[in-house]
């Protein structure tokens, strides 16, 4: 059995990933697990919350896959992205999909107004949309504990980027408000994956699964966890 870990950003919700999530538990048969960080969700609790507790959440969410699935992949959003490389580093994951991983500063002012970009480029009934009202709930909600435990979760984890062996594939939209394209290249220089790519999506903005070219995101992704997926299976109904 495969199985599929989804990590969603800081302030985010399982929403963020949903999309990509979705099209892969279409076309595989997969378990794909999707938690929710603690403090997260429809409605931040972020105070006193710290970074080892996301960790140990997504660790959590890990070892439950591992142990009914003997092949895992990581999927991290922003933030996630950040925690699946500490998972990658400590854990066998097999294959790794860093999007818009956030290992420069975000700045949630900068997020509100990626958002309201990204929706004024064509997302149709944007005011009422879940997405939209979660954020405009959220940006001012946001303690700046919560802001300074990403902080430190970026500094733990930096360091491990070059002990990292999965292939990994990573993920930047050209029009990435929160997140530069500095950290996509820094990413890709830094961690160990001798197997490694680097995808740019020029219409993208931060939420990669949300944007412009997420079909062509959805078929990359697909591709490349397919790769593993032969190289670990070899029956003939797995060959899609």
């Amino acid at each position: 059995m495969i199985g599929c870990l989804c990590i969603h950003g800081f302030t985010g919700s399982p929403e963020e990933v949903a999309p990509l999530a979705d099209y892969l538990r279409e076309r595989t048969d997969w378990m794909i697990e999707t938690p929710t960080l603690p403090g997260h969700g429809s409605e931040l609790r972020l105070k006193g919350i710290t970074y080892d507790q996301w960790i140990a959440a997504a660790e959590q969410a890990f070892l439950a896959l591992h142990h009914r699935c003997s092949v895992v992949y990581v999927i991290g959003f922003s933030m996630g992205g950040v925690i699946a490389v500490y998972l990658a580093e400590k854990y066998p994951v097999a294959k790794l999909v860093l999007l818009s991983a956030a290992f420069y500063y975000v700045n949630p002012r900068q997020l509100w107004r990626d958002i309201r970009e990204m929706f004024a480029n064509g997302w149709k009934g944007a005011r009422e949309h879940p997405l939209f009202l979660r954020y405009r709930n959220k940006m001012m909600a946001t303690p700046f504990s919560a802001v300074r435990e990403f902080r430190k979760l970026v500094r733990d984890v930096r360091p491990r980027l070059p002990r990292v062996a999965a292939p990994a594939l990573i993920v930047q939209g050209e029009k990435d408000g929160i997140v530069p394209l500095k950290s996509a290249y820094y990413l890709y220089e830094q961690i160990g994956s001798a197997e490694k790519k680097l995808l740019l999506l020029p219409n993208s903005f931060h939420h990669v699964c949300h944007s412009i070219d997420r079909h062509v995101l959805f078929a990359e992704v697909e591709t490349f966890l397919r790769a593993a997926h032969a190289h670990h299976c070899k029956s003939p109904h797995n060959m899609v």
